[in-house]
């Protein structure tokens, strides 16, 4: 039986995620560490404001940490993983659980990123449900400035671009549901070069080490554990599209039979189940799950 851990990324943060691992003296530490690093508190940001807790710079620090510490206490109580990737800002919870670079280099990547992506204006994002793939596609290909940013699915994806390409390809493509993202930029496409040039500077930096257990990288859905090329996609993330869709279709091909979907939500389970209804699949969010 192979296991593969998934990890999901902004979107999926709750309030009060986080609070009940406390009750561990690994999470104590750990909280604290992040504080130093951070200069402000993640449990505090997890057990207050919705809407705070809800912005980017915040969101994702609060989320690589929560899901480090059910990672190590995963790690502690034995089990084994076959294979790890995560949705977005999870996949440098994926990398951490593959030993690539430790728990500070992540969070100092994790924490540029997040001020980064915060400071990004000017970009739109609509999450389109239920729609022909086909007259997507043809949409894309034809209105400049609006790109696939997250492919979630076979009857799900979030599209990404300029205000005026994305709204023009709403009024194009019909789709059962399309719900506009509360962020401020156009993740995941070309008009976060700016934001990626400035990331990579710290990437370059960021000592990182081959991967215990094969990565799925959101750019590039095929296993590595070189720590080289895992560096290369990472560094091609915030421009690039979430291929997530292929990653789960590759689950089965890695011979994957069961799946945790490690961090707060359901997302990725719910997906999961009904791409690839032959696989297991579980959550660990909190304590209790264990």
């Amino acid at each position: 039986m192979k296991t593969a851990w998934v990890f999901p990324g902004q979107g999926s943060q709750t309030v009060g995620m986080g609070a009940d691992l406390t009750a561990t003296p690994m999470a104590k530490d750990r909280f604290i560490e992040a504080e130093t690093i951070l200069g402000w508190s993640v449990l505090d940001k997890c057990q207050g404001d919705e809407t705070e807790l809800g912005k980017t710079l915040y969101t994702q620090p609060c989320l690589y940490v929560v899901e480090s510490i059910l990672i190590d206490l995963l790690k502690d109580k034995g089990q084994r993983v076959d294979l790890v990737t995560g949705h977005s800002l999870g996949e440098y919870s994926a990398l951490y659980a593959a030993e690539v670079f430790d728990f500070a280099t992540g969070l100092n990547l994790v924490k540029r990123r997040s001020e980064l992506m915060s400071e990004a204006a000017g970009g739109k994002m609509v999450a389109l449900m239920k729609f022909d793939r086909s007259q997507l596609e043809e949409a894309i290909a034809s209105i400049p400035g609006v790109v696939l940013a997250n492919d979630n699915s076979e009857q799900q994806v979030v599209i990404s671009g300029t205000p005026e390409a994305v709204d023009q390809l709403c009024s194009q493509v019909k789709s059962k549901r399309a719900i506009a993202l509360k962020v401020s930029g156009a993740f995941h496409s070309p008009l976060m070069a700016e934001a990626a040039t400035k990331f990579k500077q710290l990437l370059d930096e960021a000592k990182f080490t081959d991967a215990k257990v094969p990565v799925l990288s959101n750019v590039d859905p095929t296993p590595s554990t070189s720590a080289t090329i895992l560096k290369e996609r990472l560094s091609k993330q915030m421009t690039g599209s979430v291929r997530w869709r292929e990653i789960m279709l590759a689950l089965p091909q890695q011979e994957i039979t069961q799946v945790l979907e490690v961090g707060p939500g359901k997302v990725l389970a719910g997906l999961l189940k009904r791409a690839c209804s032959e696989i297991e699949v579980g959550n660990i969010r909190s304590l209790e799950d264990f």
